[in-house]
């Protein structure tokens, strides 16, 4: 909601003291010696290099800078210029050689193309013709009085509509665009900026405002989102200014103090999936200290029904435009009042895994930070980008291989390998943010395993699944949800026992990146606890299947008094009522669906909003004849909590035996074999190996799951 400021003109002398006791020591601890001098290399990296950190550039290294200003809407016409651009240079070549060759062309051109004249708030443009240059874009506030500054960079889209060559300055950096090139470069508004040699008068891109400050309380960390004109954000000092995946900004903690300008502004608060938002208008005159005490109210408390909500797949520090410290997750963790929290060791596109000073520091170990309802821990991310990337949470001990493929490596050994190493280790193991591509129900395998060769897709998961060789799948991740939704059901219907999980890939060392920019848990699966939340019962839940994985709405499937993980064993002909609901503002539909398709639905008027406390169910009575499994699918309305595209929420299934035989679905199955297949085919053009005896290891690995998903056919 909005509404306008009541709030007293002064603050109290003192306030209590809001941060968790284990949170105000793990902020105050000293780093170990390791970690520390890890932060200081990455600084270094950064200062070299920008955000890259020097990493080698392929595509989704190259997209660093270009997803920092590029619309989430616009990234499917940003990708199909690539490929038109690859297609006139490489006229008949296939796609799938096309997909190799995606860090080819020049991003910044393809940006300013993408955009086609259109400007994001926090871009200018500087658009270079035969008669001069001229200067494009929303005015940037800057604060005026004492301490003031030029203000942060601004992202400049350096735009040259002239035929022939051009040579643009920016404070004594130099460099030389082709004819209609393009260049996106951070300048302050003050720099010296400057098209063959002319100077460029920068006035426009900042104003100046005279100088206020908030004092923002909520009693309990949260995340604060303050925003002025044109959706600025206004940041505590020495906090990275964030931006989520709706580009609005916002930090974490309490008590926090931020300079603003004199003018209105909006102060939001939230504090995670399971708390709704309040926002309030505030126009505090110059020269002001105002209070602004607001608190998110509780849409509902999982951990009070034993269930805890966790982020399996998030990043502290991965190439990005800062470097982030533990006290950075720390942050994070308690102001969205997340659970669970797996900081995963991993490689970007070269040989160095970040953080993995950390791992070993704390390998184990819970974090300092740690509390009975916040738990995080250091795990891995293991990691092939033709055979796809697999998270694992609370190893024992640190592995002997983070990754294959890279730096001149070859893709071998297969990610079994890697799996069988991880779980050996006691690590919960699963497949993350496993496919980007468009894929629906009655689509063929094709459409995921090609045509791109090296996109992360998770394309051995079929295998391992068969070989019991991972506990779960991401189901809802940063990647496509509907696509990875599809592909789930087909690998539980052909007989595989695959818990649901959340692993959304937040990297907290990017501050501008689309949905991977956002707050750790955004998306999270909840996992129904036996006792203490504890890394081993947290990853016990798991493994049983007792979750379900949610960008927001609470989620209740019951079968016949059996919830997520169990298995029923059933006669022919035996009746059971299904019961499925969610909680949520954005709820606009609960789906009962079994290995045949959707059974039952309840949906809520598009246009209506829901009550906090109102749950939308439906019930169903199933007549069982053959093997089968339900789940309860949440389909979701556009709604700011939502830091994705779509919401979604999911329930691993219970399991419906017949008289002891198991779901294994003759066109499920046969659908797994035919992903084989195309795996096999795809290995052998693209893989890098380097002899027989390396193929032969993927071609072995691939047979044992078809002899598998055969077996099941019987």
């Amino acid at each position: 909601m909005c509404q306008e400021s009541t709030l007293p003109e002064t603050l109290p002398e003192t306030l209590p003291e809001t941060l968790p006791e284990t949170l105000s020591e793990a902020l105050s601890e000293t780093l170990p010696e390791t970690v520390a001098e890890a932060l200081h290399e990455y600084g270094r990296l950064l200062g070299e290099h920008g955000i890259t950190w020097g990493e080698p550039e392929l595509s989704y290294v190259k997209l660093f800078a270009t997803r920092r200003v590029l619309p989430a809407a616009l990234t499917d016409r940003f990708w199909r210029l690539v490929v038109e651009r690859l297609t006139e240079r490489h006229p008949g070549n296939p796609l799938d050689h096309l997909g190799t060759l995606l860090a080819e062309p020049d991003y910044d051109e393809l940006l300013r193309d993408t955009l086609d004249g259109e400007l994001p708030g926090h871009l200018a443009a500087l658009r270079v013709t035969d008669t001069g240059a001229v200067l494009e874009g929303a005015t940037h506030v800057i604060l005026g009085g004492a301490g003031a500054n030029g203000g942060p960079p601004v992202p400049l889209l350096v735009d040259s509509r002239r035929p022939h060559s051009v040579v643009v300055g920016v404070d004594g950096v130099r460099r030389e665009l082709p004819g209609r090139g393009a260049w996106l470069v951070d300048v302050a508004p003050h720099a010296e900026l400057t098209v063959d040699g002319v100077p460029v008068e920068l006035g426009r891109l900042a104003r100046t405002a005279p100088r206020a400050r908030l004092r923002l309380v909520a009693g309990v960390p949260c995340r604060w989102s303050v925003a002025g004109a044109g959706g600025q954000g206004w940041f505590p000092d020495g906090v990275p200014h964030r931006y989520d995946f709706h580009g609005r900004p916002y930090f974490h903690g309490d008590d926090l103090l931020v300079d603003v300008p004199a003018e209105p502004l909006t102060v939001t608060v939230a504090r995670g999936m399971e708390h709704g938002e309040v926002s309030v208008r505030v126009e505090p005159e110059a020269g002001e200290q105002r209070l602004v005490r607001l608190a998110p109210p509780r849409l509902y408390d999982a951990a009070a029904r034993g269930w805890y909500g966790g982020d399996l797949h998030v990043h502290l520090n991965w190439a990005g435009d800062v470097v982030a410290a533990p006290a950075d997750a720390a942050a994070a963790q308690h102001g969205e009042d997340l659970h669970v929290l797996n900081l995963l060791a991993g490689n970007v596109s070269g040989g160095r895994v970040y953080d993995r000073e950390a791992l070993h520091h704390w390998i184990a170990a819970d974090l300092p930070w740690s509390d009975a309802t916040h738990l995080a821990r250091m795990g891995v991310e293991y990691r092939n980008d033709l055979l796809g990337h697999a998270y694992a949470f609370a190893p024992e001990a640190v592995p002997s291989r983070f990754h294959t493929g890279f730096d001149g490596d070859a893709d071998w050994p297969p990610n079994a390998e890697g799996l069988r190493e991880l779980r050996g280790l006691g690590a919960l193991v699963g497949y993350s943010h496993p496919f980007r591509l468009p894929i629906k129900d009655g689509d063929p395998p094709k459409a995921i395993v090609w045509p791109w060769p090296r996109n992360c897709a998770s394309r051995e998961l079929v295998a391992d699944a068969a070989l019991g060789l991972v506990d779960s799948l991401d189901v809802l991740t940063h990647s496509s949800i509907p696509s990875t939704a599809t592909v789930y059901r087909r690998l539980v219907g052909a007989g595989n026992r695959l818990a649901v999980t959340a692993g959304t890939d937040a990297m907290i060392s990017f501050t501008r990146a689309g949905n991977q920019s956002n707050p750790p848990g955004w998306a999270r699966v909840y996992a129904r606890v036996e006792g203490a939340l504890t890394a081993a019962s947290y990853a016990a839940a798991v493994r049983a299947g007792r979750t379900f994985a949610t960008t927001g709405p609470w989620v209740e499937l019951s079968v016949d008094g059996h919830g997520p993980g169990d298995t029923v064993d059933v006669l022919p002909g035996d009746r059971l009522t299904v019961t499925a609901g969610a909680l949520g503002p954005e709820v606009t539909a609960v789906r009962i669906r079994t290995a045949e398709g959707v059974r039952a639905a309840a949906e809520r008027l598009a246009d209506r909003e829901a009550a906090p406390e109102e749950v939308l169910s439906v019930t169903a009575e199933l007549e069982i004849h053959e093997p089968t499994y339900v789940v309860a699918e949440v389909l979701c309305a556009s709604h700011p909590r939502t830091l994705t595209e779509t919401g979604y929420a999911l329930t691993s299934p219970v399991y419906l035996d017949v008289e002891g035989g198991r779901v294994a679905r003759e066109y499920d199955v046969r659908w797994c074999l035919e992903w084989l297949d195309l795996l096999e085919d795809l290995i052998r053009q693209h893989g890098r190996l380097a002899g027989r005896d390396q193929l032969a290891d993927h071609l072995d690995l691939l047979e044992e799951a078809r002899a598998v998903y055969r077996s099941r056919l019987g």
